[in-house]
């Protein structure tokens, strides 16, 4: 397996880091409905057997408990076999579980003394702020201020590197101002390609390491959400009421495109979330890709995309079927 360096740090990571976004449980604001931790857990340590490297988690995600989860996880494991372990801030909570957002220096020294805890670590070794600003929440704090704070915390070996998350080009000029900042985690996939514009070439002129949340577009892209499936999510899983790709007009061409991956993937004996991985891999500027398992038989169906190269030919087929309208989807409206 081919590693490649995030950026300008030393960080050489996996094509594939675990998401920890859907093991977060229930009972809070963007759940994907319940989930058991015995089998998030076996998920963790199977992912790592398989060649993963890195873990990606939030404070925010089931208001800490992911956190929790992988620092259980990795808690008996000696140092020299533990994976980078990248994180997040800038997303707050009260003790009615409302999240708002907070970008103010102060605050981001408190998150991360919490996320230290609940991952049993010294050091982050990637501590990114989640978002510059969040929608339908005002922002106390400034991206200077952020950033100015990251940079004290990685000075004081806190934190190794500085990351930034759903940054557009001049938030990320604005950062970079203050501190060199080593990655960019935007979302891209198939339906969400609106970095293909400026984001990557930026990205790729300035050596910063990109790593892409939803590849498979929160599960739509893997083969296995069918409407049968869809009709039977928990109603608390975010997806059912917020997701227009999983809702007409766009579902019935989403679906077609899941059979175009299947037809591709039928000819290398891979999954179609494998070959909509070494999709969003074949861009030069992306790092790596972020993905989310809640058992360990779903990690069997991810791994094979790092080895999986795509023709130019199969590229047209799939490129083909992408419905239109994709290349300007952005993040949608609240979405962690």
């Amino acid at each position: 397996m081919q590693t490649r360096f995030l950026g300008k740090s030393d960080l050489a990571i996996s094509p594939l880091g675990l998401g920890t976004w859907a093991i977060a449980g229930s009972g809070w604001e963007f759940a994907w409905g319940p989930q058991d931790d015995k089998a998030a857990i076996a998920a963790i340590h199977h992912a790592l057997e398989r060649g993963f490297n890195w873990i990606d988690t939030a404070a925010v995600y089931g208001l800490g408990h992911a956190e929790e989860i992988v620092g259980q996880a990795l808690r008996k494991m000696a140092p020299s076999r533990r994976p980078y372990l990248f994180t997040k801030c800038s997303l707050v909570w009260d003790r009615n579980g409302r999240v708002s957002h907070c970008l103010e220096r102060t605050s981001i020294r408190r998150e991360l003394e919490a996320s230290l805890r609940r991952l049993q670590v010294d050091v982050i070794d990637l501590y990114q702020i989640h978002w510059p600003a969040f929608p339908s929440a005002a922002t106390q704090g400034t991206i200077e201020e952020a950033i100015g704070a990251l940079e004290e915390l990685r000075r004081e070996g806190k934190i190794r590197h500085i990351g930034v998350s759903n940054f557009d080009v001049e938030q990320m000029r604005r950062a970079r101002a203050v501190a060199p900042i080593a990655s960019l985690q935007p979302p891209y996939s198939m339906l969400m390609r609106g970095i293909e514009q400026d984001i990557l070439p930026y990205c790729a002129a300035e050596n910063i390491g990109v790593i892409a949340y939803s590849p498979l577009q929160s599960g739509l892209l893997t083969g296995s959400m069918t409407r049968e499936r869809l009709a039977t999510l928990p109603e608390d899983d975010w997806r059912k009421s917020r997701s227009a790709d999983y809702r007409e007009p766009r579902l019935t061409q989403n679906l077609a495109l899941v059979e175009q991956l299947r037809s591709v993937g039928s000819r290398h004996g891979r999954t179609p979330a494998e070959v909509a991985l070494a999709w969003a891999l074949r861009a030069p500027a992306v790092t790596g890709v972020i993905v989310g398992a809640r058992r360990p038989a779903q990690i069997d169906g991810l791994v094979g995309a790092m080895e999986l190269r795509l023709s130019p030919s199969e590229i047209r087929e799939i490129e083909a079927k992408i419905p239109d309208g994709a290349s300007s989807n952005v993040p949608e409206p609240r979405q962690a």
